[in-house]
């Protein structure tokens, strides 16, 4: 009898919690798989189709490194109930707030004409006009945040990253080694030629795929705006770590298809792998082309949205989803603007698209190192963080992290500039 007592008092106990994870459940799912975005899926099918199955371990270790940074803004925004623009605002002062600010916002901007890029090109597969897409694109973002709740937008962008799985079935319909999988996915080493400039470039380009600057702003401005509290910062730990580990999972499917399959080939975008895998098997390149679209889309969504938080925290506006246009003119007027703007610039005959693209890769490096020391210095603030402050653990851990990405990163921004300074070897 209290055999199953205690059984049921587990089940209640254990569904009880499911529930309240459910409720809770959203910024990190989404800002993580958000990450998986058009550039992301672009720079796991060349690192595939360039390196096989090498640089599974590598983009394995990343996963961690996400949560480890992402959880940081759940704390700090349960706790603060600050966006991060405002706390950087009113810890460090306005030049400082002035410089993120206006970093994040042409960092977006110019990302976010990079997803759009990604959407055009996997809907031209299917033979849809770049101007359709931007439209039907923009329309239905658009219908996604004036329908006046956060809740709502939340779940309809969670509904969008379940799209994001379609690369496990693609996975498994080609077959891979799975013994050559498993041994890649933990054995440190560097592929077939040794180090070399090609090889530093694509795992640079993982890292900038795995840590972004508009990451760190949207999930504590989620959080915030989702009104979660220092009670629920356990389940947006959860919440963080479930999403980490799926984008991981979803980058190594992407890359053991490319691996698998295109081998060998030199892949300049995910629509030309996309294309290439039609060639093998039309359902392959169908998937890779949904799951590019979708990636771009959720980047987009959640960018664009980074940004109108950011800049709403900043000039004091109201900056809510849970509030209409009339309530919060300015936030809704350039969230509007940004993703027409960005949309447009791609329909642009002749337009620089790949300069753009090599544009946001140097002026990312510049936001991101700045953005984790702060997120650091603001996560050991006892008066505002009290009990919730970075642990000693926590700190040696962020640190090395942030050390590690200000040294890559900004190697990766020089030799962006000067793609001859690293030799091969």
């Amino acid at each position: 009898m209290n055999f199953g007592a205690n059984l049921f008092y587990k089940y209640r106990r254990g569904w009880k919690a499911l529930k309240m994870y459910l409720i809770l459940a959203g910024p990190g799912i989404i800002v993580m798989i958000a990450d998986n975005d058009a550039g992301g899926i672009t720079t796991y099918a060349a690192t595939g189709a360039k390196y096989g199955y090498h640089l599974l371990w590598f983009l394995i270790l990343l996963g961690p490194i996400a949560y480890y940074v992402q959880e940081m803004t759940v704390r700090l925004g349960a706790v603060t109930k600050r966006g991060h623009a405002e706390a950087i605002f009113f810890a460090f002062g306005s030049f400082w707030g002035w410089f993120s600010l206006l970093d994040l916002i042409l960092t977006d901007w110019l990302t976010l004409v990079t997803e759009f890029i990604g959407m055009t090109a996997a809907m031209s597969i299917f033979h849809i006009p770049g101007w359709v897409t931007v439209t039907v694109v923009s329309a239905i973002m658009g219908l996604m945040v004036l329908q006046g709740r956060y809740w709502t937008w939340e779940k309809i962008a969670i509904l969008f990253c379940t799209v994001n799985l379609i690369y496990i079935p693609a996975a498994f319909m080609v077959h891979p080694s799975v013994g050559s999988v498993l041994k890649n996915s933990f054995i440190p080493h560097l592929p077939p030629g040794g180090f070399t400039n090609e090889l530093f470039f694509l795992l640079m380009a993982n890292i900038g795929t795995t840590i972004a600057p508009w990451m760190v702003f949207f999930q504590q401005s989620a959080v915030v705006d989702k009104g979660m509290r220092e009670k629920d910062i356990g389940m947006g730990r959860l919440d963080t770590a479930l999403g980490s580990l799926f984008t991981i999972l979803i980058a190594t499917f992407v890359i053991i298809v490319t691996g698998t399959v295109l081998r060998g080939m030199n892949i300049e975008s995910a629509a030309q792998a996309a294309i290439e895998l039609m060639k093998t098997n039309k359902y392959l390149g169908t998937f890779l082309a949904i799951g590019l679209f979708d990636a771009g889309f959720l980047g987009a969504i959640c960018i664009s949205l980074a940004s109108s938080w950011a800049f709403g925290e900043v000039f004091g506006w109201a900056h809510s989803l849970n509030k209409n246009v009339k309530e919060a003119p300015w936030f809704y007027a350039f969230y509007f603007f940004a993703i027409l703007s960005a949309g447009v610039v791609v329909l642009i005959p002749g337009a620089p698209l790949v300069l753009i693209t090599l544009f946001v890769q140097v002026i990312a490096v510049t936001l991101l190192p700045a953005a984790l020391v702060f997120l650091i210095i603001l996560l050991n603030d006892e008066t505002s963080m009290g009990k919730y402050k970075n642990t000693l653990w926590q700190n040696i851990i962020n640190i090395t992290i942030v050390i590690a990405i200000i040294v890559l990163s900004t190697a990766y921004g020089i030799s962006t500039l000067f793609p001859n300074l690293f030799k091969g070897s």
